[in-house]
């Protein structure tokens, strides 16, 4: 009886090789799967290369404020005017803004409580700061939609501001933009997460539950 040659596809060795995926298989396949780069696991370097992505966009944004600002020759509006609040008939300047940033800090110490007790697999505590998390960000989101309301009640527009330099309507609606879908993306996440811990679907995974977090806290 003859038999096969090596290199004939009714080998063995031919029958048991994996077949390769193709196309938008081989894509998915390799961005799910659990590998290393550079002796990192790979969801945590994509994580990184993430987070520095938003660096440099928000450094962008950033710059081009700063070169518009100086760069016009109309006056700038007094941001201590125009985002302060009015509390008992006087006027605060910057207690919106004060407000805002207490609530984003205050939902980065309630994420690093929630990637705590994820390592230490409390289950029902991580689900509780996660959404106090989600919470917190959309009440930033929401007081941000309060800011653009009282700004286009006041004919702030992105081609038009009635204290001065046309450019700050433009800036102020663009970076805020990008930064309250950049806050809202980030909330539907979170609610996703909360639910599967609550679910137990990442039992067995506790440490891997946030990519965000084990990036920014390890």
């Amino acid at each position: 009886m003859a038999h096969p040659h090596p290199g004939h596809p009714s080998t063995p060795e031919k029958l048991t090789r994996p077949i390769p995926r193709e196309g938008l298989a081989s894509l998915v396949s390799d961005w799910s799967s659990e590998r290393r780069v550079f002796d990192v696991p790979w969801g945590k370097a994509m994580m990184w290369i993430f987070i520095l992505s938003d660096v440099f966009i928000f450094a962008c944004f950033l710059v081009g404020y700063m070169v518009l600002r100086m760069s016009t020759v109309e006056p700038w509006p007094d941001a201590g005017e125009v985002f302060a609040l009015s509390v008992g008939g006087h006027s605060i300047p910057l207690l919106l803004i004060a407000i805002m940033t207490f609530i984003l800090i205050s939902s980065s110490g309630t994420m690093a409580l929630a990637v705590k007790y994820g390592y230490a697999n409390e289950r029902r505590r991580t689900a509780a700061l996660l959404l106090i998390t989600a919470l917190l960000g959309a009440t930033f989101v929401g007081m941000q939609a309060f800011e653009w309301t009282m700004l286009i009640g006041e004919g702030v527009r992105p081609w038009e501001n009635p204290w001065g330099a046309a450019q700050f309507g433009a800036v102020f609606f663009l970076i805020t933009g990008f930064h309250g879908t950049h806050v809202t993306i980030g909330v539907i996440f979170i609610v996703i997460m909360a639910a599967k811990v609550m679910r137990g679907s990442l039992e067995g995974d506790a440490l891997a539950f946030s990519p965000v977090a084990r990036a920014t806290t390890e």
